[in-house]
C-alpha cells in the first residue's frame, strides 16, 4: 500500500510565507513526478508547480516567482516553498505522486488528501 501525506497548510497573513510537505510511503518500487496542485473554493484543481525525478520544474504562471518545489528523493519527499502569499492563493493544495509499486509494475498517480492554506487580506 501506498501513502501521500501532506503537511504544513495554515493560515498567514497576505505577503507571508509557508511551506508545504508531502511525503509518499509504503511499497514503493520507483517515484517518477511530484507535484502540487490546488483546488480555489468552487474553482477546478489546478496545477500549482511539479518536478521530474531529476529535479526539472515547472509552475503555473501565477506563482512564478514567489512559489519554489524542491524534492528530497532520498525521503521521497516535496516541498513547497510560498513566499510573497496573496488572498488568491487561498485553496485547498493537494500533493501527486507519479509512482510505481510492486504489485502493478507500472506508474500510477497517487494523491494526498490536501491541506488548506488561507491568505487573508
Amino acid at each position: 500500500q501506498v501513502q501521500v501525506l501532506e503537511s504544513g497548510g495554515g493560515l498567514v497573513q497576505a505577503g507571508g510565507s509557508l511551506r508545504l510537505s508531502c511525503a509518499a510511503s509504503g511499497s514503493i518500487f520507483s517515484l517518477n513526478d511530484m507535484g502540487w496542485y490546488r483546488q480555489p473554493p468552487g474553482k477546478q484543481r489546478e496545477l500549482v508547480a511539479a518536478i521530474t525525478s531529476g529535479g526539472s520544474t515547472k509552475y503555473a504562471d501565477s506563482v512564478k516567482g514567489r512559489f519554489t518545489i524542491s524534492r528530497d528523493n532520498a525521503k521521497n519527499t516535496v516541498y513547497l516553498q510560498m513566499n510573497s502569499l496573496k488572498p488568491e492563493d487561498t485553496a485547498v493544495y493537494y500533493c501527486k505522486a507519479e509512482l510505481m509499486t510492486r504489485a502493478t509494475m507500472h506508474y500510477l498517480d497517487y494523491w494526498g488528501q490536501g491541506t488548506q492554506v488561507t491568505v487573508s487580506s
